[in-house]
């Protein structure tokens, strides 16, 4: 087959979920609603955790972290879908590529460490109460979450620089919402079987790890809650809990269906829901799973909103 010129002047067709949708105006309609939402409910998220001080503890610092990143994430893509379709463009340079790709590989695995490490904070909450400040103090805190931030840039750039290096054949039509790995790999007329493995290792690599302890963390958790007498305490625990894994159970779920499973088992309209459902349908429930069901995070946004609502009438 023909190879086109793969460089910064070459561009990409993107035929997204919107394109090959039988009711393009209500979905896109949908999909601007859902944008908005997330960018409502986790700013507002993060305007609570931050004027509050009294939720100025590791738990709620890894949340408000964990909205900013939901904020990033669904607007690395979604504005670029809604934009292109508006605009009848399909088209998505070859740097606008590597650039979005950059953007969602390292967004994507630093919120994999940070749900590792807001699982940690839980099990050390619930099972070491005491020594709760400790463990969790800044001086471990914050190196562990820029480690892990520096390891999941260096694995975006190694992904990008590679995936970008291969030679595409003629057709540049890419049936895909965002830039992934997997769905560039079909434009390739090399043999890409050695990447496509390096690929799926590197994503059991970053991906299992994190979700097994996320498992050991909460069955000691739940271990030592059932010790604990029925009433609020065990309650609390509970709900929270429930909470994070319901998160957990969605990031890791679209996860490891796109980065896990052989791409051979890869269809276009379900890589394409899976990614609707992880960039924006996630970042749009993130909030609300953890706000509703937490009463402090809800009285905090109750006294916040009284004070805005006071400096106004003043």
């Amino acid at each position: 087959m023909e190879l086109w010129n793969s460089t910064l002047g070459s561009d990409f067709i993107l035929v997204g979920i919107l394109n090959d949708s039988g009711s393009p105006k209500l979905l896109c309609a949908t999909i601007a609603v859902l944008y908005m939402l997330a960018l409502t409910s986790n700013g507002l998220l993060l305007l609570v955790i931050t004027m509050h001080a009294q939720l100025h503890v590791p738990m709620y610092l890894l949340l408000r972290l964990l909205s900013l990143m939901d904020l990033m994430f669904a607007s690395v893509v979604t504005p670029k879908t809604l934009v292109d379709y508006l605009h009848r463009e399909k088209t998505i340079s070859f740097g606008g590529w590597a650039l979005q790709m950059l953007a969602v590989l390292t967004l994507g695995g630093a919120e994999d460490l940070l749900l590792a490490f807001m699982a940690y904070d839980r099990y050390v909450a619930i099972c070491h109460p005491l020594n709760y400040m400790v463990l969790l103090r800044p001086r471990i805190r914050w190196p562990m979450l820029a480690t892990s931030w520096i390891l999941e840039v260096l694995n975006a750039v190694i992904h990008t620089s590679y995936t970008m290096h291969f030679p595409f054949c003629m057709s540049q039509e890419i049936r895909h919402i965002l830039c992934e790995i997997p769905p560039l790999l079909k434009l390739v007329c090399v043999d890409t079987s050695r990447y496509e493995l390096m690929v799926y290792v590197m994503g059991v690599t970053f991906l299992m790890p994190t979700f097994v302890a996320i498992l050991a963390s909460y069955t000691f958790v739940l271990v030592a809650v059932l010790h604990v007498s029925p009433g609020k305490g065990r309650q609390k625990s509970l709900v929270t809990c429930s909470s994070h894994l319901t998160v957990v159970g969605m990031y890791y779920g679209a996860a490891m269906f796109i980065y896990v499973q052989p791409s051979s088992y890869h269809r276009p309209q379900q890589d394409n829901i899976l990614s609707v459902f992880y960039t924006i349908i996630t970042p749009v429930l993130n909030p609300l799973i953890y706000s509703l069901r937490n009463k402090e995070v809800m009285e905090a946004f109750g006294r916040v909103l009284g004070r805005l609502t006071s400096v106004q009438r003043l």
